[in-house]
């Protein structure tokens, strides 16, 4: 009777699989240019910031880490419950990193909106919000939100400096949409 021979049995190691996984090897120029057009892609339409205020608690707590998309809006509309981050429409400053703000957009164009009795009511219709910190205080008047406009307001909504104090929010100063939360901070 013969036996195998250890030699037979295992004549080199290019059996083994992990010589055949790709990403076991360095990547090669290639590779290389692949990584450099996801990192400008990333850098172009994404934004890393942290949350300064308690403007939008309990949704965003003060410290938060929130990663933003800046490619939604050339394809659609901003829509109701959005939460994005923008210029403040005060200032003329042309800096885009001064003063921004986040907020969640509670109106669109054509909608008329108000806050009495501790309720929002947009269109006649109070809504249902039971993301905010407490009912609203304050009151506003009935108010038109214009065309290329949207009507933000903050979760915590009796600190939030917001469109019940300066307004309808343009547009335009839109910087980008919240896609979600990196870090919530721990208490100590």
């Amino acid at each position: 009777m013969s036996f195998l021979k250890p030699s037979v049995l295992y004549p080199s190691l290019r059996w083994m699989p992990c010589q055949s996984w790709g990403f076991l090897r360095w990547p090669g120029l290639d590779g290389c240019l692949r990584l450099l057009v996801l990192f400008l892609l990333w850098s172009v339409f994404s934004e890393l910031r942290y949350i300064p205020s308690s403007s939008m608690y309990p949704t965003l707590a003060v410290g938060d880490r929130v990663i933003l998309e800046k490619a939604t809006y050339y394809i659609r509309s901003p829509a109701i419950n959005d939460i994005v981050t923008f210029q403040d429409p005060t200032e003329l400053s042309r800096d885009k990193t001064a003063n921004v703000f986040i907020k969640r957009i509670v109106a669109k164009e054509g909608d008329f909106v108000e806050v009495r009795h501790g309720f929002l009511y947009v269109n006649g219709v109070a809504q249902r919000e039971n993301y905010i910190a407490e009912r609203p205080t304050y009151t506003t008047n009935l108010t038109y939100v214009p065309k290329g406009h949207v009507y933000v307001l903050g979760d915590n909504r009796n600190i939030s400096y917001d469109s019940h104090v300066w307004g309808a929010l343009p547009v335009k100063n839109i910087i980008g949409r919240y896609v979600m939360r990196c870090h919530r901070p721990t208490n100590i």
